[in-house]
């Protein structure tokens, strides 16, 4: 996109000119998403006028491409007949992700405006769950009858192949069974005689409509497919998830598990106010606030270890920065693990071993730092043992909790970054200042 549209002042010139013929042109060469990027830039009104220059289906290319927020606030602003006819234009895969986030209101008076056909089929969609390949999918799938030709097959892709979309030429029995799948380079190198059965690839990897976008983002990793088939029980095709689909899957799973851990959520990306932003935070913020006030209370029933020690105090903190930092690193890399599937829960006990490995050589060489000053600063061997040996244990039960809670909220429905973020923090917090004060007052009590 040119330097010029990229400016939210520009447009504005052209548009207080009345030069709508240079903006159009500018818009039309643009891609969808610069265009979509510019629109989130300018004022509602002028998001109007904009919006309106552009065809219905160039209109609904832009759609599919704005964030939640500015798409609701521009969907609300123009009149329903005129977004009904734009949803019209759009894949039913796209106009369903469009539809799903207005008012249950506006989303059923829409439908009822829209074609016959395209409605039933955005209906459709929307009754899978969210996140699955059902609702990802697309309905229009290039597939041709086994006895079909390879002339005839080629004859079919002009007709139905999606427009700027990764496909695949599927092959069905008289039945829509799937029953495998031409590469394109075979179908154009084939004789048109060829029948498809002939040339067919029998062995294709399926998702049925409830398989997670997790799993079906992992699928085309895994075999590096342009596109997957989504198939119901009896291996009848549904439609198709694009590699398109499948790359702003993983953006959206990769920022999800990045702001869960952070404790905030993927929505705080939108234009937000501060107002906005701090009630979303503010039950994370509150419940690790309730989670860190149990320190308090084991510190309060720990005064007397402490008035006797007062140097105690000092490193507390640092046991509870360690632990808790090497129980983030170990949640970091298990939820990463999980969502990309290097970490499988019936194998659970292999990262597990391994954490407790690195957290051992970690746990030794932070206690022997610490435990070399305490003694130094205090004075006594006894001290520096304290702190060395409450570091250790601290540092490898927490790598060992930030190990396993991930793959126990996994194993219950949870999703692991959810329960892996400040909470888990904070418990590690309360776990070493725990460990820490119950071996300083055993130890001192045992070398009094």
């Amino acid at each position: 996109m040119e330097e010029t549209v990229r400016s939210a002042e520009t447009v504005q010139a052209l548009l207080e000119r009345g030069d709508r013929r240079r903006l159009l042109d500018l818009l039309t060469a643009a891609h969808p998403a610069d265009v979509a990027a510019l629109l989130r830039d300018l004022p509602l009104e002028a998001q109007v006028t904009v919006f309106r220059l552009l065809s219905a289906q160039r209109a609904g290319e832009v759609l599919s491409e704005l964030d939640d927020q500015t798409l609701l606030q521009l969907v609300q602003a123009l009149d329903q007949l005129e977004v009904s006819r734009i949803l019209d234009e759009m894949p039913p895969d796209h106009a369903a992700e469009v539809v799903e986030e207005l008012p249950e209101a506006q989303a059923e008076s829409l439908l009822e405006m829209m074609k016959e056909e395209q409605s039933e089929d955005v209906q459709e969609l929307l009754e899978y769950p969210e996140d699955t390949a059902g609702r990802l999918m697309s309905p229009n799938a290039v597939a041709v009858p086994e006895s079909a030709t390879v002339a005839e097959a080629i004859e079919q892709i002009r007709k139905s192949a999606p427009e700027g979309r990764g496909f695949e030429l599927y092959v069905m029995d008289d039945h829509r069974h799937l029953v495998g799948v031409v590469p394109l380079r075979r179908l154009l190198t084939a004789a048109p005689t060829t029948p498809m059965w002939a040339i067919r690839d029998a062995s294709v990897v399926t998702v049925s409509p409830e398989t997670d976008q997790e799993e079906v983002a992992r699928l085309v990793a895994k075999y590096d497919l342009v596109a997957v088939p989504v198939v119901d029980r009896e291996r009848r095709l549904l439609g198709t998830i694009s590699v398109e689909d499948v790359i702003d899957v993983l953006g959206e799973e990769a920022s999800e598990d990045i702001f869960r851990l952070a404790g905030s959520d993927a929505s705080e990306l939108d234009r937000r106010s501060p107002r906005e932003i701090a009630l979303m935070r503010l039950p994370w913020i509150l419940t690790t606030l309730l989670i860190e006030l149990c320190a308090g209370v084991v510190i309060h029933y720990y005064d007397s270890t402490l008035s006797r020690v007062i140097l105690l105090a000092s490193f507390m903190p640092v046991i509870q920065a360690i632990s808790g930092n090497t129980g983030l690193q170990s949640v970091t890399m298990v939820v990463r693990g999980l969502a990309t599937g290097h970490v499988q829960l019936k194998r659970w006990w292999e990262p597990l071993l391994r954490q407790v490995q690195t957290t051992s050589i970690i746990g030794a060489v932070c206690g022997i730092v610490v435990g070399l000053l305490g003694s130094v600063w205090h004075g006594t061997v006894s001290f520096g043992l304290v702190v060395a040996v409450s570091m250790f244990i601290s540092v490898n039960l927490s790598g060992a909790a930030g190990t396993g809670i991930p793959m126990v909220s996994k194993r219950l429905g949870f999703d692991p970054a959810l329960t892996a973020g400040p909470f888990e923090t904070a418990l590690q917090d309360v776990l070493g200042v725990t460990i820490f004060l119950s071996l300083a007052t055993a130890l001192l009590h045992f070398l009094a």
